[in-house]
């Protein structure tokens, strides 16, 4: 680790995770994947007997090769580099770097694949399966269609509030990436089958508790993401539907693109904060787009 004989990796990964959040400000979710990246390259530095300190370009560069030869793609390759720098920055601030020569390494342009996309017979197949006679039923029935229709990240539905919602409206009030806020507007489907469940299902589930979340699971409790996950899991299964939870939103935005929504209105729906992120969903020919609108809405033929 360098000069300080005391100074464990633990201890030093401690430190940096601390900066990340209250120095750089960066979300927790961007601090771990940093703190994750840093400690693989510790430990490589260890087994390359490198001293921290000591550190080069060179060294640096030679990391990242042997990441790529070791089959990691280039988006992780991109992924590294960025935590190398925050690294660096750290380093910097601790007088243990002179410089950040992390900010001298080029990071790989990484090829985004496609999103996998659900026709709308693939979802109609996917959520006929549950069992609607049930609590925990209508709880699916409500949660995969709003995470459908409104284009909801897991984390998004798993934390939605009940004081977030407005049935008369049909809008839902979502915290999303950064804690930034964004409205949704749901359609008739959504509102029925959110009715049922806030009327039939959760009174049943949650009992005499206080719960503000919206979604909860067999024991009244919030539900998790990870609960909505291995459900949709079971789902899968019983369907035959490969997918994801992640999938239904890729649909959802794909969907309305097909149906002739603006580019600006998605990136709004989906709470994108980089336009270039929705443009993904554009990369279909024109053949394509103009079989998805046919085929989702019938009623708008040209």
């Amino acid at each position: 680790m360098g000069a300080d004989p005391k100074l464990t990796i633990e201890t030093f990964l401690s430190q940096f995770y601390s900066d990340l959040l209250l120095v750089e400000r960066n979300s927790v979710q961007t601090a771990e994947t940093y703190r994750i990246a840093a400690q693989e390259f510790l430990q490589w530095c260890t087994g390359e007997c490198i001293k921290l300190r000591a550190i080069t370009l060179h060294d640096l560069s030679y990391y990242l090769v042997w990441r790529k030869t070791h089959g990691c793609s280039e988006l992780t390759i991109a992924k590294d580099i960025s935590a190398l720098r925050a690294l660096g920055s750290f380093l910097v601030r601790a007088k243990m770097w002179s410089e950040n020569y992390a900010l001298l390494l080029d990071r790989p342009k990484a090829a985004r694949s496609l999103p996998h996309v659900l026709t709308i017979d693939q979802i109609e197949k996917l959520l006929s399966v549950i069992d609607t006679t049930s609590p925990l039923g209508i709880r699916d029935d409500a949660i995969f269609e709003l995470i459908y229709s409104c284009g909801l990240r897991i984390s998004e539905a798993a934390g939605l509030l009940l004081e977030n919602i407005h049935l008369n409206e049909q809008l839902l009030m979502v915290h999303g990436k950064g804690d930034k806020e964004r409205l949704i507007p749901f359609g008739d489907v959504a509102k029925d089958k959110l009715l049922r469940y806030l009327n039939e299902a959760r009174p049943r589930l949650v009992g005499k508790k206080i719960v503000k979340e919206v979604f909860v699971n067999f024991r009244g409790d919030p539900i998790s993401r990870k609960g909505i996950w291995k459900r949709f899991q079971e789902l899968e299964a019983l369907s035959g539907v490969t997918a994801k939870v992640h999938t239904l939103r890729h649909s959802f935005a794909t969907h309305l693109l097909a149906g002739g929504a603006d580019l600006r209105s998605v990136q709004e729906l989906l709470g994108h904060a980089d336009l270039t992120t929705t443009q993904i969903y554009t990369h279909i020919d024109d053949k394509e787009l103009e079989d998805y609108h046919k085929q989702y809405f019938p009623g708008h033929k040209n």
